[in-house]
């Protein structure tokens, strides 16, 4: 909303010395947004004045059309002469009265003005547009003036030009403050001056002989008025001082009937729509619309119409889509195309806020009128609004105002809100009083009844303000949140950080010192993401939570996987020259139960109870905590020391065990399948003693690799944190160290193909018995020496005794009873024996 400081003082009394910037500090404080302080004709100087043009000579051998003019200034030049100037615009003619640019003068940019001599005449100064005087982007002619105004007035003054706008970012809450007056409201209680309100005006009751109109849908339009101004002068214009404010409080001036409305609209907050009575056929009739109707818009633009759309219509069908944009079928007529308007229908409706914005976000058609609407309009003010804009048309274009008043409005029951007269001291943690709270409420429009307990209406514009919260953030606001003490609070005695927290934690530093970088990705995924992933139709990750109202449509909803957005991280660092990579993130997936329930929506005057947050845990979709990697590149970097190691599945099923160290937890890793990792290099990780699969990790899908654009042989992992700790998470301690020396010995054993590496490693375990400290398998071979359909798997065996050192006896025991094992488990047969 833009806000001109000299049209808000004609409602305050603002001290005279007050600047724009004054006001905006005292606005600011009392909780509104103002974005700028826009300077209007700051390095404007004058002298510029009124000119009329005494004759006109077409000059001719040029590109563009140029005429040289001679211009009665009055006395504004000193020696009351004729002003001789050059000009290139060609929409005024003799007689006409224009802006004139002396010489010695500054226009807006600054852009000073000096005589010069140009396509062979001397300018002695420049007739003006719109624009080069900062008054608006038309630069298509000449600024004509009416007739009245005598040579040489200062056209400064006339015009307007000097003075300062406050730009506020209306938040959907204050949805009053869209108007001169909402805001002159807030700048009375700012500064505690009365408030000169616009919309006090004396309006006649209604009758039964105004203008015909149904309502049909009473939920949709609660509230419609009606007035009719008929012997409208079609060539009146728009006086200069209208336009002025229409034009910096952005709004393009049109015609002197679409000017008014637009003009009440700033000033009372009420949107309003004029009709061409004559164009109008029968009653008007607010209803929905029916299948198959189409309208026809201001814009010229042809729209199918839904069923949910709120109409306005007369006999021949739909002339207006409600609150949103008129038809062009009934449209103020332009006096130069035609006859012109001489008779004009005022609507001044209250329409349902959400209809409208469905409307206006269905058909792609946001307006001044809409944004309103959306945001809540005084039902209340719409006779006023209509009462203005009648007496503004019979006071500039002459017209009668028709006696007939229309005013159909549905019952609206009286909101009473009781607050405790020390609520707002309380949630502020300050002292304010009775007296202040009661003053601070009235300011803003409340009748406030009772003592230690009020009894609270608020006004009709406030429809945000619903229960006593609402009061007592009015009461804080206003008084000043600067004013409010800074205390710190008491902080209860914490029980420190739970074991899911301590994992967590423990994770991801885990994956920090092991090289990777940790990454956040928005939780939202669409359908396109999935099959980049290339995961089966049925597949139980494509079932999701979807979003009511999404940020993204192609993205509505939420993820049950961290891959696509890890995956997607990944990509767009390699897209920027990060070719070697190696990313994690840990985060929530979201999947959705199989009985689906309302959530209950809770007080906030006390905390809920525990069937109230069971229904609302009930009614939330399963949110298990999740830990994924990729990586791409090499791993291990090149350089003068000779090649680096490429990333590979084997990397992403390591990071699958360091995070299962971390949380106490071993692994087992066995052959997998799943999309959207290689079938034949993928891992189940599986943890060990169960069968409880809790993640996958491996070397991505070679379609999936080209699908995403991603690097060859790019490997990831994805890990189930809850699923992994469901027993309880171990307690994790540093390593020993041992006094005692350690016992190395190695063995190789030809397998089946078939039999996994992680199910011989487990007889190794079993049969070395105590002594085992660690085994790490370091070679596996296939080939003609160990046969077909056979691979051979060596593994490195470490020995130790905690309170002495091992003989060679010892070790080459638990050697032989680790192998027998095996044997007895796998068929494993010693290699060379």
């Amino acid at each position: 909303m833009r806000v001109p400081l000299s049209w808000l003082r004609e409602y305050v009394d603002l001290p005279a010395g007050e600047t724009g910037r004054d006001v905006a500090e005292r606005l600011v404080r009392a909780g509104l947004e103002v974005e700028t302080v826009e300077q209007l004709g700051g390095d404007l100087k004058g002298p510029l004045v009124v000119g009329e043009v005494l004759s006109i000579e077409e000059l001719s051998g040029f590109k563009k059309p140029i005429r040289h003019c001679f211009v009665n200034v009055g006395d504004a030049n000193g020696t009351g002469e004729p002003q001789e100037i050059v000009c290139g615009a060609t929409n005024f003619a003799v007689g006409d009265k224009v802006v004139v640019v002396l010489p010695g003068a500054v226009l807006p940019g600054p852009f000073p003005i000096s005589a010069r001599k140009t396509y062979g005449q001397t300018s002695a100064g420049m007739i003006c547009s719109a624009r080069e005087l900062g008054m608006g982007d038309d630069h298509n002619g000449i600024i004509v003036l009416p007739p009245e105004y005598e040579p040489g007035t200062d056209a400064i003054e006339l015009l307007q030009l000097v003075d300062e706008v406050l730009d506020i970012a209306v938040t959907p809450d204050r949805g009053y403050c869209l108007s001169m007056r909402g805001v002159a409201r807030e700048a009375a209680a700012a500064y505690g001056l009365p408030l000169a309100d616009p919309a006090l005006l004396d309006v006649p009751p209604a009758n039964s002989f105004g203008y015909l109109v149904k309502v049909n849908d009473p939920a949709g339009c609660d509230r419609f008025v009606a007035r009719t101004v008929v012997g409208l002068d079609p060539n009146a214009k728009s006086p200069i001082w209208l336009q002025r404010r229409l034009q910096k409080a952005g709004i393009r001036p049109i015609s002197l009937a679409v000017d008014i409305t637009n003009y009440v609209m700033l000033e009372v907050g009420q949107p309003l729509h004029a009709y061409d009575k004559q164009r109008v056929d029968g009653p008007i009739t607010v209803r929905r619309a029916e299948q198959g109707e189409t309208l026809t818009t201001l814009d010229g633009v042809q729209r199918k119409l839904s069923p949910e759309d709120l109409l306005i219509c007369d006999n021949s069908g739909p002339i207006g889509l409600a609150g949103v944009m008129g038809g062009a079928s009934t449209e103020i007529l332009d006096p130069a195309a035609g006859p012109g308007t001489t008779e004009v229908i005022i609507e001044a409706a209250h329409f349902d806020p959400v209809a409208i914005a469905r409307g206006a976000k269905r058909h792609k058609l946001p307006s001044e009128a809409s944004k309103r609407f959306e945001r809540g309009v005084d039902p209340e003010a719409a006779r006023a609004a209509a009462q203005r804009a009648v007496d503004l048309l019979v006071l500039i274009a002459g017209g009668t105002a028709e006696a007939g008043v229309t005013d159909i409005a549905a019952p609206h029951p009286v909101r009473t809100i009781t607050i405790a007269a020390d609520l707002p001291d309380r949630v502020a943690g300050t002292e304010y009083g009775r007296e202040t709270v009661t003053r601070r409420l009235q300011e803003i429009g409340c009748s406030v009844a009772g003592a230690d307990v009020l009894e609270v209406t608020p006004p009709t514009w406030r429809p945000d303000l619903t229960d006593p919260y609402d009061l007592a953030e009015e009461v804080i606001r206003l008084e000043g949140y600067d004013n409010v003490p800074a205390r710190m609070p008491t902080v209860p005695p914490g029980k420190g950080l739970t074991d899911a927290q301590r994992t967590h934690r423990r994770v991801g530093v885990a994956l920090a010192g092991a090289g990777y970088v940790e990454v956040n990705n928005y939780p939202f995924v669409g359908g396109a993401a999935f099959d980049g992933l290339g995961l089966e139709a049925d597949d139980r990750r494509r079932r999701t939570v979807k979003l009511v109202n999404p940020l993204n449509d192609e993205e509505p909803a939420l993820r049950t996987t961290l891959l696509p957005g890890l995956l997607g991280a990944l990509r767009r660092n390699i897209g920027r020259g990060n070719t070697d990579l190696a990313v994690f993130e840990t985060g929530t997936v979201f999947l959705p139960k199989d009985e689906l329930s309302v959530a209950p929506r809770p007080a906030v005057d006390r905390r809920p109870s525990a069937e109230e947050l069971a229904a609302l845990d009930a009614a939330l979709p399963h949110q298990p905590r999740r830990v994924a990697v990729a990586l791409a590149g090499e791993r291990l970097p090149s350089g003068w020391w000779g090649k680096g190691g490429q990333a590979s599945w084997a990397d992403a099923v390591e990071a699958g065990r360091t995070v299962a160290r971390a949380a106490g937890v071993e692994l087992t890793v066995r052959q997998g399948q799943l999309a959207p990792w290689h079938p034949g290099r993928c891992a189940e990780l599986v943890v060990a003693g169960t069968d409880r699969v809790v993640g996958h990790a491996g070397e991505l899908h070679p379609r999936v690799v080209k699908a995403l654009g991603l690097p060859e042989r790019t490997g990831a992992m994805e890990i189930d944190l809850d699923l992994l700790t469901e027993d309880g998470a171990e307690r994790v301690s540093g390593p020993s160290v041992s006094a005692f020396p350690v016992a190395t010995q190695d063995v190789a054993l030809i397998v089946d193909t078939a039999v996994p590496a992680a199910q011989v490693e487990a007889a190794l375990k079993a049969g070395a018995g105590e002594l085992l400290e660690d085994i790490r398998l370091f070679d596996v071979f296939t080939g003609e020496q160990v046969g077909e359909g056979k691979k051979s798997l060596a593994y490195a065996l470490r020995f130790r005794a905690a309170d002495r050192t091992l003989t060679a006896d010892e070790a080459s025991g638990a050697r032989e009873a680790a192998v027998a094992e095996a044997v007895a488990r796998t068929g494993a047969v010693l290699r060379g024996a």
